[in-house]
């Protein structure tokens, strides 16, 4: 999915839940979460295993590495359109779920990010954009 977004010209941007196991500079997490610009342009060493997501970021300026494991990735979403997947949680049993994720399995871009949506209703027939995977 990541490189599918950044083929096409646009920013990939991964969700992950700040929990156990994720190495991630704390004062950029908000409400347990975090978004990280992983274009390539934006990180170095960027690797995916079954089990990790890891690469050198830079925060502030200074050099920060980052990983993260799979189960702590809640979705991956292009900057540009907000289109992209949201990603079923598979938790370890000590860990508990703290998803933005509607009983629908829907979620807005804005709200993994932890933005504020507008102040106007959404459409109630409109669904959101991102898929849950298994």
């Amino acid at each position: 999915m990541i490189d599918w977004i950044t083929e096409n010209g646009l920013t990939p941007y991964l969700v992950v839940q700040a929990g156990e196991g994720v190495q991630v500079p704390q004062s950029y997490v908000t409400e347990g979460r975090i978004v990280l610009n992983v274009s390539p342009v934006a990180v170095r060493d960027f690797s995916v295993t079954n089990e990790y997501v890891m690469f050198d970021g830079r925060f502030g300026g200074k050099s920060f590495p980052v990983s993260a494991p799979m189960h702590a990735c809640v979705a991956v979403y292009a900057k540009e359109s907000g289109e992209g997947m949201l990603f079923e949680a598979e938790y370890p049993a000590k860990m508990q779920p703290n998803s933005p994720v509607d009983p629908a399995g829907s979620v807005e871009a804005d709200d993994v990010a932890g933005g504020k949506s507008s102040s106007t209703p959404k459409d109630p027939k409109r669904r959101g954009h991102l898929t849950t995977v298994k």
